[in-house]
């Protein structure tokens, strides 16, 4: 049976109308299931109750809504809430929401576990298992949906656990159910791309004609430093990606995380803003959430704040990230391990609001 939820809206709708079509009914029949796809999504094809008895029960002879089965959530005192999903293999994986004012920010995962072995990221130290199918990446913005109050989102961040430009192939079609007026419609400058500088897919995602934003995960602002932190440094090397970045033509992010004695000294401020100015990229600030901080400790709030007003006087837009759900499991893959204890955790980085220093 065909999976709908791995097309995108407007194949969905061709093949559901020549559907309906082939089965004796009107084509507009077709196109009435799309909504219940995503726009208002349903959780199987009985509840599409304004589509006749007998055309619902001939889509569910051939084809398939998949869900992700949610194991658990935790829920902030700050409002930020993390789910457990479940796929239909075992594996699992996180999903956080985090609301500020009018916004709803989707934090989304693109792979199971991740190959890239990051020193400061608990996911990376658990290994990858395998690349998230379409259905699997648009699911989680669909479940919460699906929730009874809905949770909707209005910005979705990569962010999640994985390289999102490892798996492009199902990445871009998920770009395209997001930002679909008949998918989940959420504009394209409400949706952020983060990759470690994987140079293949920043040149793809550049291709899109749609505004996606695009984070670069920096982290240490040199090669020697870098390449002791991020393995993947060997292949696509600081400089290479800072061009990729000088390339894309629309706004770049710096994402850069505050590792206690590490890659916070006022030399890394000086050649951290410089690369910022080379491409005209914001820089946003991480602190080290303790919960994954694989060894590492945290650079304090002062230094983060002197190291922010340092690189603001050298000409570079600069904010500092406010930590969320510091009350619950929020740190890479943390809720993952607490509750499975097997595996390859699927891990979310904690929040994603922005506070200005």
């Amino acid at each position: 049976m065909l999976n709908l939820l791995d097309l995108a809206p407007a194949d969905a709708e061709k093949v559901l109308r020549e559907f309906a079509v082939a089965h004796g009914h009107q084509a507009y029949r077709g196109s009435q299931v799309v909504p219940h796809l995503w726009t208002r999504p349903v959780g199987s094809f009985a509840e599409m109750t304004d589509l006749p008895a007998a055309f619902r029960e001939l889509l569910a002879r051939h084809f398939v809504l998949p869900r992700l089965e949610l194991v658990t959530q935790q829920a902030s005192t700050d409002g930020t809430r993390k789910f457990l999903f479940r796929m239909a293999d075992g594996q699992a994986i996180e999903t956080v929401a985090i609301p500020d004012d009018d916004r709803m920010t989707f934090c989304i995962s693109s792979q199971a576990g991740c190959a890239l072995q990051c020193a400061f990221c608990a996911t990376g130290a658990m290994g990858f298992l395998r690349n998230l199918d379409v259905h699997e990446i648009a699911g989680q913005v669909r479940e919460l949906a699906l929730l009874d109050p809905p949770v909707k989102a209005t910005n979705i961040v990569f962010m999640g656990m994985g390289e999102p430009l490892m798996n492009w192939k199902a990445v871009e079609h998920v770009l395209t159910i997001l930002n679909d007026p008949k998918g989940f419609g959420i504009g394209a400058r409400h949706i952020t791309v983060s990759t470690v500088g994987w140079l293949p897919g920043i040149e793809a995602l550049a291709r899109r004609k749609e505004q996606f934003r695009l984070a670069l995960s920096i982290h240490a602002p040199t090669d020697a430093l870098r390449q002791t932190l991020m393995p993947v440094n060997t292949k696509f090397p600081l400089a290479d990606v800072i061009h990729a970045a000088a390339r894309f033509d629309r706004r770049v992010t710096f994402e850069y995380v505050m590792l206690g004695g590490v890659n916070d000294r006022n030399e890394h401020a000086d050649q951290l803003a410089q690369l910022a100015r080379e491409c005209k990229a914001f820089v946003n600030l991480i602190p080290l959430h303790p919960g994954g901080a694989m060894g590492f400790t945290p650079t304090p709030p002062e230094a983060i704040a002197k190291f922010a007003r340092r690189i603001r006087t050298l000409g570079v837009e600069v904010a500092i990230r406010k930590s969320r759900g510091m009350d619950i499991a929020a740190a890479c893959g943390q809720l993952r391990v607490e509750r499975l204890r097997r595996g390859a955790p699927a891990g979310t980085q904690h929040d994603r609001q922005v506070d200005v220093a």
